[in-house]
């Protein structure tokens, strides 16, 4: 599985009355494959899943991929807390024409390391598909641990994982203890360039969507071993991260598309949209980073 430098979690675009808005689609994935994006993300938690049902999930994973048409990888969101489920969800991935898909740690649930091996081992088996192991304790409450990844990792089409335990030492153990083509990507926006010094490949992204080529800039230069441009570029982003995680994800993003021009549309209940002090919050961040480039250049 080779998602490049940067995956991007693609957000949903909706319409007013709360359905997906597929021209508006269309239009984000031009701007994403134009302004960095190696790899799209569909259905992920991004993309508002837990309030797509299974219906919308297959219909907009049919429409990423036939607009896409080859020019990027396409990887579905297909992980649930329920196995059948999700093998039923991989199944219509690969009739979809995916290229991968990607699986969350199972939450609510709270299955031990045995369990969440039994889990993914189940999915793997019943698909020919490039696996992405995605762990993200802080929303599924469990904590996919090193060694369960190292024995993962064994399984023929279980490929990377999107690492977002915020955890370094997490990071290098599973580096550390897998083959050199198992990949390591983070899940946090800000841990990208210190997962890439010590060995990751690259990053699933939210902010990308905003600053994916800045992200590339930063990623490449480190890889040309420009270290000190890579630590400044870093160091210019974080504001703009951490804005975009100032209020739950993807509230802030669609927020900040809509900034920009890219009609995107609001979010689905249980979220809801900012305040004025959380959007000035966004527009600080992106008109402080947009001077700061604008001096550097």
């Amino acid at each position: 599985m080779e998602l490049g430098n940067i995956g991007t979690a693609m957000v949903t675009p909706f319409s007013p009355d709360g359905t997906i808005n597929y021209e508006n689609t269309g239009k984000l994935l031009e701007h994403l494959i134009a302004n960095g994006t190696d790899s799209i993300i569909v259905s992920g938690t991004t993309g508002e899943s837990p309030t797509l049902t299974v219906t919308e999930k297959r219909e907009l994973l049919d429409f990423v991929v036939k607009v896409v048409n080859k020019r990027v990888p396409v990887i579905a969101g297909t992980g649930t807390n329920n196995t059948a489920e999700s093998i039923e969800l991989t199944k219509a991935a690969e009739l979809s024409g995916a290229d991968g898909i990607m699986l969350v740690t199972p939450y609510y649930n709270k299955p031990d390391q045995k369990g969440m091996y039994a889990h993914f081992s189940a999915i793997a088996k019943e698909t020919f598909l490039p696996i992405l192991l995605y762990n993200i304790p802080s929303r599924s409450i469990v904590n996919l641990l090193p060694e369960t990844v190292i024995a993962l990792s064994e399984i023929a089409n279980i490929k990377a994982i999107k690492e977002a335990s915020g955890s370094l030492e997490q990071m290098a153990a599973i580096i550390e203890g897998t083959d050199d083509d198992f990949q390591v990507y983070s899940g946090d926006d800000s841990m990208t360039l210190p997962l890439l010094a010590i060995g990751g490949r690259g990053i699933v992204s939210v902010s990308a969507h905003v600053v994916g080529n800045e992200m590339q800039k930063m990623i490449k230069a480190f890889q040309n071993g420009q270290t000190k441009e890579a630590a400044k570029l870093h160091r210019a982003l974080l504001p703009v991260f951490s804005a975009l995680f100032s209020s739950p994800n993807p509230i802030p993003v669609k927020y900040a598309l809509e900034r920009l021009g890219i009609p995107i549309g609001g979010v689905r209940l249980p979220l809801i949209a900012m305040d004025a002090s959380q959007s000035e919050l966004i527009d600080l961040a992106l008109e402080n980073f947009s001077k700061t480039q604008s001096v550097a250049e």
